[in-house]
Formats: structure tokens, C-alpha cells, sequence
């Protein structure tokens, strides 16, 4: 078996495997499971910092983005795509696909959002029902400051949708001092729980949104208004996955008791950043870190995939490429969640120094040594 380290799926812990092997309940009639859901969702609203609710659905983390757009949008509203990297982009095919009209405000994928540029932008045109962020856009490794974006939208009357699957508990959120109207977060990134969940948090303002819709939601499973009072009505609006949620749910405790993570994330972050650059390899973006991926341009007369293949093969660790305008361009290394630990990022760094000898790259500085200098300077 390999060792993962890519920036999602991510490693699990040995007590989330061991919550999901729990006797199953009936999760549409016992009382109990209702209890424990919600209990779930106020530990990852607490986690966030904020007070609105959480809801947590069963599907990949892309459910929740989509979700959001279903639930948001109405034919003909003028929807403000922050684009900066290519799951920003996205964003723009959700709101086509409800009706609305996607407005992209692109700039430089390789560097995060200028906040006074995008107030400038907003002076001139702010005529949105609401605006897409990506906190952690994860092909690229680009981090968007969501404290400073968000409130500057609200400033403007502009709701926000947040994508933080891949920023959120390796990138501390702070989600109601942010002003984040709906944030949406997955399982399998730095909560580091299997594939298959993902949750909601919905402010107020949100929900007031949807409530005032004149036309209905064009889903059922892409809907966050069927969840609207499940828990006095005892009622989910589907079977909700049991195993999953105790899985995540121990994930979640996990994060809570973990007194170190933001400090060992944002470590780990910078000493992989300073190894990359003393090695010669350097970063592929220009601003905009996050502290759960770091990616790096592929050196000339060798591709992806053959670095990609020697690290596995030789070292039996699983790094990443990425796709669309970034395939075969970049490696993204994923230290997030149970990824993220001195052991496992040393061991990757090693993996990296002896696959870039064996495809004679040639590197100015050890990668691993430069870790292990920089980390242990912190």
C-alpha cells in the first residue's frame, strides 16, 4: 500500500476508520441518530466559528458547491464569479446551469485576489445577488482571503458562496466574523475522513435569500431548503449515510482536540514553500499560499508523470498532478489534515530528492534537509 500525500483524498486516522465500523442505526426513525446529527453540525459550526447552522449531505464535496448555486440562484440574476484559478472558474457552470448569469472577474491565476482592485471593480458594478469565492483552490494551491473579500462583497449588499473544501482546518476560518453567507467544506481533505460528505454552514441572510425565492429550486437533491426544519420534524429529506457521519463526527473531534494544528499546518507550510525554493524547483505561483498544498512546475526535459511514477514506484508515496489548464504542467504535494505531520512530510521530501537524482534534475539544496532546517527553526 502506498502512503498518501496528495492534496485530497487524503490520509485517515486509525479513529475515524474504527467510528465507521459502529452498529448502524436506522437513521430515518431512530431519534437518537437525529440527536447525533445535529450534535454533528453544531461541532463543525463551533470548529468554523460561527453560530449559523450546518448541514451535512451526503455526496462528494462538489454536492455542496452545487447546492448552493441550486439554492441561490433564479433565472436572470447576475451572479459575480471571482476567478483566479480554475475551480474559481467553475463556479461559472453552476450558475449557468440554474438559470443565472455568471459574471467572471478574471485575473492572474497566479496570484490571489487584489482586494482593493476588486473594490474598485465593485464601485463601478456591484449589481449581484451574490458572489463565488474559492478560499483553497486546489489545482493551483491558491489561497484568497476570505476575511477581507467577504465583507467587502457584504459591504456592497453581495451575498457569498465560499468554497473552503480544500482551506478550511488547515487554513484557520473564522466563517461569521468573515460575513461568509453559505461555506462549503468536504470530508476528505484536511478533515481527513473518507470521500462522500459534505456540509454547509448558511447564515441567516442566506436563508432569508432562499425563502424569498418567487420560483422553486430546480433539484431535489441539490436543495438545502428540503433540510429547513428536519430536526423538529424528525425527518430527513433522504437516508442519511450513518457510518459516514460517525466517521465524520470523530474526525471532527479530532480537529477540536488537536491544540496544534493551524501552528503545525502554517510550519509545515512554510518549510516545504522554503524547500522548494532553495532546492531550485521553486513554487508555481507567485502569492497566495496555502498552508495544505504546495505545488511546483514540473522541471524542463522531464514530465509529470514520470515524477509522478519514480516517487511512487521507488518511495511508494502518492503525490498529485493537476488538470485542465494546469495538466502535466505542475506537482502538488498535499500536507493537510493527517497528511500534515513532520514525519510524513520528511519522508515526502526525501521521496522528491531521490526520484528528481534518479531523473538526473538537477537540484541546488536537498529537499528534505531544508525541511528539517527550516521546521525545526519554528
Amino acid at each position: 500500500m502506498y502512503k498518501i500525500m496528495t492534496p485530497g483524498p487524503t490520509q485517515v486516522r486509525e479513529s475515524v476508520r474504527k467510528a465507521r465500523s459502529l452498529e448502524c442505526p436506522n437513521s430515518d426513525l431512530d431519534p437518537a441518530f437525529f440527536d447525533y446529527y445535529k450534535q454533528t453540525c453544531e461541532l463543525i459550526s463551533s470548529l468554523l466559528h460561527t453560530s449559523e447552522e450546518t448541514l451535512i449531505l451526503s455526496g462528494e464535496g462538489i454536492l455542496g458547491l452545487e447546492a448552493a448555486c441550486a439554492s441561490m440562484t433564479e433565472p436572470g440574476d447576475r451572479v459575480l464569479v471571482l476567478d483566479n484559478g480554475i475551480y474559481g472558474k467553475g463556479f461559472a457552470d453552476f450558475v449557468s446551469m440554474y438559470g443565472g448569469i455568471p459574471v467572471l472577474y478574471t485575473r492572474d491565476y497566479l496570484e490571489t485576489l487584489d482586494v482593493k482592485e476588486l473594490e474598485e471593480y465593485l464601485e463601478k458594478d456591484h449589481d449581484f445577488k451574490y458572489a463565488t469565492v474559492v478560499h483553497c483552490d486546489t489545482p493551483s494551491g491558491m489561497l484568497n482571503d476570505i476575511r477581507s473579500i467577504c465583507p467587502l462583497l457584504k459591504k456592497y449588499g453581495i451575498l457569498t458562496v465560499v468554497d473552503s473544501v480544500a482551506g478550511m482546518f488547515g487554513n484557520e476560518v473564522y466563517a461569521e466574523e468573515s460575513q461568509v453567507d453559505i461555506l462549503c467544506g468536504g470530508s476528505q481533505k484536511a478533515v481527513s475522513a473518507p470521500p462522500g460528505l459534505t456540509f454547509v454552514t448558511v447564515s441567516e441572510d442566506a436563508k432569508k435569500a432562499m425563502a424569498e425565492r418567487k420560483t422553486p429550486v430546480a433539484s431535489f437533491y441539490a436543495n438545502l431548503r428540503i433540510f429547513e426544519g428536519y430536526y423538529e420534524k424528525q425527518w430527513f429529506p433522504y437516508t442519511m449515510p450513518s457510518s459516514d457521519i460517525y466517521g465524520l463526527h470523530q474526525a471532527m473531534e479530532d480537529i477540536r482536540n488537536d491544540k496544534d494544528l493551524y501552528r503545525r499546518h502554517e510550519r509545515i507550510g512554510k518549510a516545504v514553500r522554503k524547500a522548494l525554493r532553495e532546492s531550485g524547483l521553486g513554487l508555481h505561483l507567485k502569492s497566495g499560499y496555502s498552508n495544505t498544498v504546495s505545488v511546483f512546475d514540473v522541471p524542463k526535459d522531464v514530465t509529470a508523470s514520470q515524477i509522478l511514477n519514480k516517487v511512487l514506484e521507488d518511495s511508494g508515496i502518492l503525490l498529485a498532478g493537476s488538470f485542465d489548464v494546469l495538466e502535466g504542467k505542475v506537482i502538488r504535494i498535499g500536507h493537510m489534515g493527517a497528511n500534515a505531520t513532520y514525519e510524513n512530510v520528511k519522508e515526502t521530501m526525501e521521496a522528491l530528492d531521490c526520484a528528481m537524482r534518479g531523473l538526473q534534475v538537477p537540484l541546488s539544496a536537498s529537499l528534505a534537509e531544508v525541511f528539517e532546517r527550516e521546521y525545526a527553526s519554528k
